[in-house]
C-alpha cells in the first residue's frame, strides 16, 4: 500500500518463530537474496547487526542513478526479534531521509507477522528530491522481499 505521506508498507505472515526470521534479518550477508527490487548486488562484508549506531554497506545497482554504487545504511532501530531499521545514504554521506524498517510481531511461538515499511517522507534535500524519483522501490518489489524472506526462513539451510 502506498501512503499519500511518503511511505509503503507491506505486511505478511510467516509460519516461522521471531527469532529465526530475525536471524536472517540481522545478517547483511543475506539481504541480496532477499531484495525484491533488484537493486542490493551484496554486502560489502558487513557484520551481523547487533545494534543501534552501526552502519553496513551494500553494493547496489540501478541503471537509473548510473549502474554500480554504494550505500552505507546507517542502523536507527534495533530491538531484537522485534524491530530492524536503517537509513540508507550514498557512500561516506549522512541519510538523506529515506529508511527501511522491518517489524517483527510474534502472534504465537511459530508464527509472525513481518511489515516491511519504505519510508521517504523524511527527505528535504531538493538535490536528492531531483535525481531520484520517489518512490524507488514500489509494494509489489516489498512484496517480493517477504516472498524471499519467507522462502529462506523456511529453507533449511539459510544463512546466518
Amino acid at each position: 500500500m502506498t501512503d499519500k505521506e511518503g511511505k509503503v508498507t507491506v505486511s505478511r505472515l510467516f509460519d516461522a518463530p521471531a527469532k529465526e526470521v530475525f536471524k536472517v534479518l540481522s545478517n547483511p550477508a543475506n539481504h541480496a537474496r532477499l531484495d525484491g527490487s533488484g537493486m542490493v548486488r551484496a554486502d560489502e562484508k558487513s557484520d551481523r547487526i547487533t545494534g543501534v549506531g552501526q552502519v553496513f554497506t551494500m553494493n547496489m545497482f540501478l541503471e537509473k542513478l548510473g549502474g554500480d554504487y554504494q550505500t552505507d545504511n546507517h542502523v536507527v532501530g534495533y530491538d531484537v526479534n522485534k524491530l530492524l531499521a536503517w537509513k540508507t545514504a550514498d557512500s561516506g554521506q549522512e541519510p538523506a531521509g529515506w529508511q527501511w524498517v522491518w517489524e517483527l510481531v510474534a502472534e504465537s511461538p511459530d508464527c509472525t507477522r513481518v511489515t516491511l515499511t519504505y519510508d521517504w517522507s523524511q527527505v528535504r534535500d531538493k538535490d536528492v528530491l531531483g535525481r531520484i524519483s520517489f518512490p524507488l522501490v514500489h509494494a509489489h518489489q516489498l512484496e517480493g522481499s517477504l516472498g524471499k524472506l519467507a522462502e529462506m526462513v523456511a529453507g533449511p539451510h539459510h544463512t546466518d
